[in-house]
């Protein structure tokens, strides 16, 4: 599985799938610190929202986050609708993730 399920040092950030959730969620110190939300549609996983909590910004979790997101939809052969403002950006500057939008989003966007 590509989403992080790291045993490293309790300060390192892991991302997890929460599927009963439907998000992927990152965590510092056992704490939640930010998730994406999602929904599942055929073929695709559409992300609408993606929040860190503030206590936690300036770390680079939302780009650790999307990353992972994006892994693990990749690994499950998806592909993702952007909603989410962050998550569209982040494909934008990482063009390695571009095969992963679903094309009929792009045309509604």
């Amino acid at each position: 599985m590509s989403v992080n399920d790291q045993t490293a040092a309790a300060s390192t950030p892991s991302v997890t799938n929460n599927a009963a959730a439907s998000r992927y969620e990152i965590h510092v110190d056992g704490q939640l610190a930010g998730f994406a939300d999602y929904t599942t549609q055929p073929g695709v996983i559409a992300i609408p929202h993606t929040g860190v909590d503030p206590a936690f910004e300036g770390r680079g979790l939302g780009s650790r986050l999307a990353r992972a997101a994006l892994d693990d939809i990749r690994e499950q052969g998806l592909h993702v609708a952007p909603h989410c403002p962050f998550i569209a950006t982040y494909i934008k500057r990482h063009p390695e993730y571009a095969d992963l939008v679903d094309a009929p989003t792009v045309a509604e966007g």
